[in-house]
């Protein structure tokens, strides 16, 4: 370890070990940060100023940053505010002598991974910075898999015309479902949802969302899908999981959380799939909502993962028991040696973080296999049957 004014580094490890940056003004405990991480295989800087710590950020490089909160000239909020100007992938993690709600609130609404109380545990540090490297190589596979991605459709058109065509849709809506299969067992895990409606001038599910974020009415949609997803239940394949559709915008409907609702009332049998496609940004006290969600019974999956919000948001705020991988990362994968070795490593990434993973889109007899090769036994898509009336049976 080589210690400079301001900075210091540990040296003679493999590039290949994960860097990480310690911002502190207490110097000892930096460095005892430092000595502890290197020791568990990090490459570790450390920087006793905020003001400078974004002269080294902006050099790039890191898998993750803690910093302290209170510190004289740039605050570890500050700092994490001018971090997202340079690298909006990153881990922050704050610590803090003075923990308070109202800091904790306004730093998970700024995108810190963990707020945490010091003195921090060694074996807490440890197991931080080991879940914050596998999400930070998780986002950056993420980011190349949005290249890889088609741009959504976008309406347009008259409001008032719109919000006629909406109030036909809501009133024509219906629900075809679609099985999940896990392959090596060749039976149904479960069963997605998928709204539809017979107005002709919303042709489609994103139409029909488009809409409603134009018309102020994702509440009114999202209510309506929630009420007809879950009417044939009984026929549901027994031990077999029902996955419905949320937006980001429904986590701050209160209806959602009310028990006596219809889908609450089977919520042990429901996966609740939150986008990628929007923001986590708007919605204030996720971790709560999302708690509160988890103990009426519900289980939480991220839906479209490769083409949607590239960040951590998603998954430190969410951590989801379930990840679907967008179609956009399927679509030919056995053609194409660069996006089979992205899916492998966010299979990897996604498994070794606890987490289930869905292959959506499989059409040819050689997506799945290439995705089952790459360790997806979950697979969804027109090869195993089409969305239908409640509940089409599988081809395996």
């Amino acid at each position: 370890m080589r210690i400079a004014p301001t900075l210091v580094v540990c040296e003679g490890a493999a590039a290949a070990r994960p860097r990480v940056l310690l911002v502190d003004d207490d110097a000892v405990l930096a460095r005892s940060y430092a000595r502890l991480l290197t020791s568990e295989g990090y490459d570790c800087d450390v920087c006793f100023d905020g003001d400078d710590a974004i002269e080294i950020v902006r050099r790039g490089g890191y898998d993750l940053i803690v910093s302290d909160i209170d510190m004289p000239r740039l605050s570890g909020l500050a700092l994490l505010e001018r971090i997202r100007l340079h690298d909006l992938d990153v881990p922050v993690v704050l610590i803090t002598g003075s923990p308070s709600l109202e800091t904790a609130m306004v730093a998970m609404e700024h995108g810190a991974l963990r707020y945490v109380p010091k003195p921090v545990a060694a074996q807490r540090l440890c197991a931080i910075a080991s879940e914050a490297v596998r999400l930070h190589r998780l986002a950056r596979a993420k980011r190349r898999a949005l290249d890889l991605a088609g741009e959504a459709d976008r309406l347009v058109g008259d409001r008032a015309g719109l919000a006629v065509n909406f109030a036909s849709a809501l009133e024509s809506l219906w629900m075809a479902y679609q099985p999940i299969v896990s392959w090596s067992r060749r039976q149904i895990f479960g069963y997605e949802a998928l709204v539809r409606s017979f107005e002709p001038s919303l042709p489609h599910p994103n139409a029909l969302l488009d809409a409603a974020e134009r018309l102020d009415r994702l509440h009114d949609l999202g209510r309506a899908i929630r009420a007809r997803a879950g009417e044939p239940i009984d026929e549901m394949p027994v031990g077999s999981l029902l996955f419905v559709n949320l937006h980001t915008h429904d986590l701050m409907d209160p209806q959602l959380f009310e028990v006596d609702q219809p889908l609450a009332r089977i919520a042990r049998h429901v996966v609740l799939e939150i986008t990628e496609r929007a923001s986590l940004h708007q919605v204030r006290d996720v971790q709560s909502r999302i708690a509160r969600l988890r103990e009426m019974g519900f289980r939480i999956a991220v839906d479209d993962l490769g083409a949607g919000y590239a960040g951590l948001t998603s998954f430190a705020q969410l951590e989801p028991e379930v990840v679907k991988l967008d179609m956009s990362l399927v679509r030919g994968v056995h053609t194409k040696p660069t996006k089979l070795t992205l899916v492998r490593t966010m299979v990897t990434m996604c498994r070794e973080l606890g987490m289930q993973v869905v292959a959506e889109g499989i059409e040819t007899a050689e997506e799945r296999d290439a995705m089952v090769h790459a360790g997806c036994d979950l697979l969804q898509g027109y090869l195993f049957a089409e969305p239908a009336l409640a509940f089409p049976t599988s081809s395996f």
